[in-house]
């Protein structure tokens, strides 16, 4: 058993959803898969095994953040033998070409964190997603008529959600980031390091821009087309 998901040998899937937010992970396993069971409560991150389409999937929240993510993430595929891993989680717009409940398939993460510096002695790495995954995803989003309102492109992995310097995310939009959330760039690194598969997907829930939002029940509950999307492209 690991330290943090604490669950038994063959009880997670080789792939697993990753929302931050537990009640999505439980929501998920409840509309999405069949007969999925509860494999870990502890601190309450809540983690599912079930079934889509005869393909054996988990479910597991990370929390939010590099360091909270990057604690599951390793577990997983260190402990687990997890192959895939599929973010699916909510990002806030920083640009007027992508709308709300837009959906953002993210082909590498930049970020404000010291984390890939420190791993990296200070030189710049640039994480990708898989692209196996990534061109299933884009499929996936087309056979679900849904290409309009999904876009592939830069996703900014931030580790301040309050900021006090709004204005450092101008370069960035101009070099094409095209939503703000937490997790991608670190999930990424891992999965290279680890020669696993990584995809990140994100539904944006709030605009930088328009200053339109979500409640905390429409992220946890409604963003269904996303979790589609995730599921056909990481059993494809």
């Amino acid at each position: 058993m690991s330290t943090h998901i604490g669950a038994a040998p063959g009880e997670i899937a080789p792939i697993v959803l990753f929302p931050g937010d537990p009640l999505r992970a439980k929501w998920i396993a409840e509309n999405f898969l069949d007969d999925a069971q509860l494999y870990t409560q502890v601190r309450g991150m809540l983690g599912f095994t079930g079934t889509w389409n005869g393909h054996r999937v988990s479910v597991q929240g990370s929390g939010m953040g590099q360091p909270s993510m990057s604690i599951y993430a390793n577990e997983l595929f260190d402990s687990y033998d997890v192959q895939t891993i599929v973010r699916v989680g909510s990002c806030g717009g920083l640009t007027e070409r992508v709308g709300m409940r837009d959906i953002i398939i993210a082909n590498g993460a930049c970020t404000d964190s010291g984390i890939n510096r420190t791993r990296f002695h200070g030189l710049d790495y640039a994480p990708v997603a898989d692209f196996s995954l990534l061109r299933a995803a884009v499929e996936a989003s087309e056979a679900l008529s849904l290409q309009d309102r999904t876009h592939v492109g830069l996703l900014y992995s931030s580790d301040q959600f309050y900021t006090t310097r709004p204005e450092l995310t101008e370069p960035l939009v101009a070099h094409g980031a095209l939503a703000v959330e937490m997790e991608t760039s670190a999930l990424y690194t891992l999965a290279a390091y680890r020669q696993r598969r990584a995809l990140s997907i994100c539904t944006v829930s709030d605009h930088l821009v328009t200053h339109e939002e979500t409640t905390s029940q429409e992220r946890e509950q409604t963003f269904g087309d996303m979790i589609e999307i995730a599921l056909r492209a990481a059993t494809a």
